[in-house]
This record gives C-alpha cells, structure tokens and sequence, in this order.
C-alpha cells in the first residue's frame, strides 16, 4: 500500500482525494469509531466503580402534568439537612452538599478518609407555575418538588384534535 500520511488528510487533496476501493473502508472513519468506542468503554466503567463522592452528576426529571410541574432529583448520600430549595418566578433552584469522614483503626493501620460532594442545579420553569404553594420531599436519596400551575395557566391549555390525512 503506498498510501501517505497527507493522503489522510481531507483538505490536503481536495480535487485528487483518493477513493476508498469498494469494500475498503475510510480509514479516517475507523480511526473516529476505534476511539469513541475507547473512550465510552474507559467511561462505562469508570462510572460504574463506586466512588465515595458520587459521578459528580445527581439524576434528574422534569414532567409536566396537567395541573403543576414535577421535578424529582436524585441526591444519594445526602441529607435532608443538606439541601437547599428555592424558587424564583422562572428558576427552580437546588443546592446539595454532603461531606462524608471516616476514621478507622485495627491492628496494624490506621485509615482515615474524606469525601466532598456539591450539586447546584438551576431548572427553568414555564409560566403559570405558582412558587408559592411549592412543595417538597426527600426520601431514600430522592428529591420531589412539586409546582402547582396557576387556574389561569391551566385555563390556557387548548386540546387539540387530531384528524387523519
């Protein structure tokens, strides 16, 4: 194969680029699908091992039903204590901290660990939403704000029907 390396490059040849030979295929492409493969496989596992401060990332939803906004969070390893909850007039806004420390000593070491853990999380919310009467509920790790909507955002929704073509 008397391929060169300016041969790879697309811009180096554009009016002579040589043409993958059928059933061959761009070895630019191989190269870009043998390195995401790589990378998500190192990122798989890495997000599977059990750090002490978590993935950095808290899990969330946000639903809509018919009469408020739902919003679940997924706060594990943390307090009630260590959560924060606001609400502005379009911004849904949740600060979690948790610090974890552990000593332990047996014959012949001692262990003694730290861990910290932050989440701020900024949620945009549609118009209608009633912050004041917002609730919520932490359990088993979760966080749950519920939103009520306003009678007059409730009153704006329009069903539409759906007819055939």
């Amino acid at each position: 194969m008397d391929m060169q390396i300016k041969d790879l490059i697309p811009w180096a040849h554009k009016d002579r680029a040589p043409e993958p030979k059928s059933g061959e295929q761009n070895p630019i492409a191989t190269l870009q699908r043998d390195m995401n493969r790589l990378f998500e496989g190192f990122w798989n596992r890495v997000g599977d091992l059990d750090w002490p401060w978590g993935s950095g990332e808290a899990r969330s939803d946000v639903v809509e039903t018919k009469d408020a906004v739902e919003v679940s969070i997924e706060l594990p390893g943390m307090e009630m204590k260590d959560i924060e909850v606001s609400v502005s007039d379009d911004m849904l806004t949740v600060k979690g901290e948790k610090k974890i420390e552990r000593q332990e000593e047996k014959k012949g070491y001692y262990l003694s660990e730290r861990s910290y853990g932050a989440i701020y999380r900024t949620i945009p919310l549609p118009p209608g939403v009633d912050g004041e009467k917002a609730e919520a509920s932490f359990k088993d790790g979760v966080l749950t704000i519920r939103l009520p909507q306003t009678p007059e955002a409730q009153a704006k929704v329009k069903r539409i029907e759906v007819k055939g073509a």
